[in-house]
């Protein structure tokens, strides 16, 4: 018998609760072993859940008990999720957590100490919550050399544009009713303006490329402009908006990373994940391109994978899993402005399209109805130079309304 913590009873940490009692024989099968639930930390009470003997207010029984071997972080945030992942790794327990936003922060740091201590650090649910991506990245695709990694990393902002794109509706009644519908927090900032799907690119390519990748290493734009015209014009052009989070490693070893909405498309594996799904593609030199898709969050899609991970640490008590990469300063990423990329252009102005030829050269475009207001799609350019053409096309009387990069994708 193998005795587990769980920190946290939360959405997820009551879903792996409920997977490990409901499924007892299934991974008993597996491992050959009995997981056995012996605390649950909460400063809430439980008293009708079938375990509530179990639940405890005080870390310390958790850290002090010899016999738990494996503990689950499903708390979130950094504080007080950090400090106890860290004890407990030093302690000499295994560590698993959902957590995107501590892998993001202190991964290296974390991987170094479970070394150090010879337990693993696993975080499979931490992308794409149900969807396996870290153990295939690791085990699978072993043999690659990772060119290229881009997502949909959020199901809240997809489910947002895909009612924009499918229904009409305009951004902010999106919004409510992915909130209304749970798949949206009351403040949703870290969903639409980027910072989640930017923390699980960051894990992603830490793991791809071996160098910790710091979320404020990453230039990070939400989908909170996007408009039902953009993706009207996008739908025209033959793409769809997406928010992606994408890094691509260049020649000399150092990578472009960034997370933005981006024209996605249609005929990309990407264009039709929808709704509240995440889809991960990776580009490998041997293998090309292989999507993972599914849920990306949700109690028991995540919970499935924080679960996976118990049991694997469970088989591996007295050897490490090698998972691991070097704590990183940025010196491997790019500017944002030297990335290169073909725009998106929605302007408004007398002979708009005509200046925006004048100044970007060879452009796609589509006129609006009455002739003000206009679409362009540039050719390839550097970030950096588009954006001193973008004040130069201003300088000529035309208006910018949005600006949005398209994906190679």
């Amino acid at each position: 018998m193998v005795s587990v913590a769980i920190m946290g009873h939360g959405v997820v940490g009551s879903g792996v609760a409920e997977i490990l009692l409901t499924h007892k024989q299934k991974l008993f099968a597996s491992l050959g072993e009995e997981i056995h639930i012996k605390k649950v930390l909460d400063l809430r009470e439980f008293p009708d859940s079938p375990i509530a003997d179990r639940f405890t207010k005080d870390f310390e029984e958790i850290i002090n008990d010899r016999e738990i071997r494996v503990v689950a972080e499903v708390m979130g945030g950094l504080n007080p999720a950090y400090d106890f992942v860290k004890r407990c790794l030093k302690a000499g327990k295994s560590v698993v957590t959902s957590n995107k936003e501590l892998v993001a922060a202190h991964g290296a740091e974390l991987l170094e100490i479970a070394g150090e201590e010879n337990v693993n650090f696993l975080f499979e649910a931490s992308v794409g919550g149900g969807i396996p991506i870290i153990r295939p990245m690791n085990q699978c695709l072993v043999a690659n050399n990772v060119n290229e990694i881009a997502g949909i990393l959020n199901g809240t902002t997809n489910f947002i544009l895909t009612k924009m794109i499918e229904d009409g509706m305009q951004f902010e009644d999106a919004l409510k009713l992915a909130q209304d519908l749970g798949f949206a927090e009351r403040n949703p900032a870290a969903d639409i303006e980027g910072h989640d799907a930017c923390r699980k690119i960051c894990i992603l390519a830490s793991l791809a490329y071996g160098k910790h990748v710091y979320p404020d290493a990453v230039h990070t734009e939400g989908i909170t402009g996007i408009t039902l015209e953009d993706v009207k014009y996008a739908e025209k052009f033959g793409y769809v908006i997406k928010l992606i989070g994408k890094v691509k490693k260049l020649e000399g070893g150092k990578i472009d990373i960034i997370t933005a909405p981006m024209l996605v498309p249609t005929t990309s594996q990407l264009a039709n994940i929808d709704n509240e799904f995440n889809g991960i593609m990776v580009r490998g030199d041997c293998t090309d391109d292989v999507v993972f898709y599914g849920k990306g969050a949700g109690k028991l899609p995540t919970a499935s994978a924080v679960v996976a991970d118990i049991v694997d640490c469970c088989y591996h008590l007295k050897a490490r899993r090698h998972v691991f990469w070097a704590d990183g300063n940025g010196e491997n990423i790019i500017d944002y402005k030297d990335s290169e990329c073909a725009m998106y252009l929605r302007v408004s102005g007398s002979d708009a399209v005509s200046k925006a030829k004048a100044v970007f050269g060879e452009v796609t475009s589509i006129t609006g109805k009455g002739g003000a207001r206009a679409a362009v799609i540039t050719q390839s350019l550097r970030y950096g130079d588009f954006l001193e053409k973008a004040e130069e096309l201003k300088a000529q009387g035309a208006e910018i309304l949005s600006a949005i990069r398209v994906g190679d994708l």
